[in-house]
């Protein structure tokens, strides 16, 4: 064999380090924000599209599921700023869905 002859076989096995407790609290305090803020966006977004589609020709079933996608995010972003980020993940995109379901009635 033509192998290195130098290469250090005593090294000591490298033991994974536990992540920092105040990483974790870290990122789930960022998880809270932005579940939070991602709510609150939709929110408006959604309140804004069915006030604008209420004062326009559309049905008003389409407002409706607009009105009705701002509360379930509405709901979402209460859930994320308590801590609920998984919750409220699958809330945000329920009440997108339902938005965009009311878009496509008109």
């Amino acid at each position: 064999m033509s192998g290195r002859t130098d290469s250090d076989t005593d090294a000591e096995p490298v033991i994974a380090e536990a992540e920092d407790p105040a990483d974790e609290i870290s990122d789930a305090r960022r998880a809270r924000w932005i579940a939070s803020g991602t709510g609150v966006l939709l929110t408006l977004a959604g309140l804004a599209a069915a006030l604008l589609r209420l004062t326009g020709s559309a049905p008003a079933l389409v407002s409706a599921a607009y009105a009705l996608g701002a509360a379930v995010c509405a709901l979402a972003a209460v859930l994320g700023f308590r801590g609920r980020t998984r919750r409220a993940l699958w809330l945000l995109i329920v009440g997108t869905m339902i938005m965009a379901f009311g878009d496509q009635f008109d």
